[in-house]
């Protein structure tokens, strides 16, 4: 297999895994407080990174090194998990996963700021139709009814895709698994000690889906995913890779119907397919 055909392969496979990540939130935030939720993900996430660091002797990165780690771990270690858990108390996880639709075009944009990415100019036109959809979408179906969670999914958005274009910048050096793993170990004393801070008197009498959704997210959307998805974008390409996020509201629609019992409307499976069809057209000029 080619360098481009791993690179997809690994970001597929990334994708598939962070499609349960907003589900899996909405489910945890039932019982558990939002922040509180984010810095226990981080300080599991992070306790798992330091002894894979540890178990296989990784050396530490570079001075220089350290500013991009800390975008990275304000970017999807902090941001988008907080974020979108807040939003998630707002909005369902069938609507916030149509946002996802907007991760391409951030991703895009920050690999051509930090990654030094040039794509064609008509990949522009695809993936800023496919950002409209989506913008619409939000207006029409539920703007009005929660601006608030619209608003926080949005800079959710903006957060991941910048630590999406500088991690797949830094694992062209460092390697994909090495780089979200020195991002949350950097954040790990911080997140642990405001996860001290935050938790709850009593953590009894929460529910087994609450748990298993922690489990997940903490485990799965915040170590495993990223080892696949930054090695497909540093090998397959941040712009062309990061096409493949367009995949990730069909999983997740279909996790929240079949796992929470939501409603997928007519309009966002439209909604999607759209969007879908627009990244099909901007992959061709990545």
């Amino acid at each position: 297999m080619n360098k481009a055909a791993s690179g997809w392969m690994s970001g597929l496979t990334g994708v598939v895994i962070f499609s349960g990540s907003l589900p899996a939130t909405r489910v945890a935030v039932m019982d558990f407080d939002p922040i509180f939720l984010t810095v226990a993900r981080a300080t599991i996430a992070g306790i798992l990174a330091f002894c894979l660091l540890f178990a296989f002797r990784e050396r530490r990165p570079a001075r220089g090194d350290l500013a991009s780690l800390t975008v990275i771990s304000l970017g999807v270690v902090v941001g988008f998990p907080l974020l979108t858990a807040f939003a998630l108390r707002h909005v369902t996880s069938a609507h916030s996963i149509v946002f996802i639709g907007l991760l391409p075009l951030a991703t895009a944009i920050f690999g051509v700021l930090r990654g030094g990415e040039r794509p064609h100019p008509a990949f522009w036109l695809f993936s800023g139709l496919g950002s409209a959809i989506v913008v619409g979408f939000a207006a029409r179906q539920g703007f009005s009814a929660s601006p608030v969670g619209d608003l926080l999914m949005l800079a959710a958005i903006i957060a991941c895709g910048l630590g999406y274009a500088e991690g797949a910048k830094l694992s062209r050096k460092l390697g994909g698994w090495q780089v979200i793993s020195w991002a949350l170990v950097l954040s790990l004393p911080v997140m642990a000690a405001l996860m001290l801070a935050t938790m709850p008197p009593s953590l009894a009498g929460l529910s087994t889906a609450s748990w298993l959704g922690f489990g997940y997210v903490s485990v799965f959307s915040m170590l495993v995913g990223f080892v696949f998805w930054y090695r497909g974008l540093a090998l397959g390409g941040i712009v062309a890779v990061g096409q493949l996020q367009l995949l990730q509201p069909f999983f997740g629609l279909a996790l929240a119907a079949t796992l929470l019992g939501e409603t997928v409307s007519w309009g966002m499976l439209a909604a999607t397919v759209a969007i879908v069809a627009c990244v099909a057209g901007a992959k061709r000029f990545a």
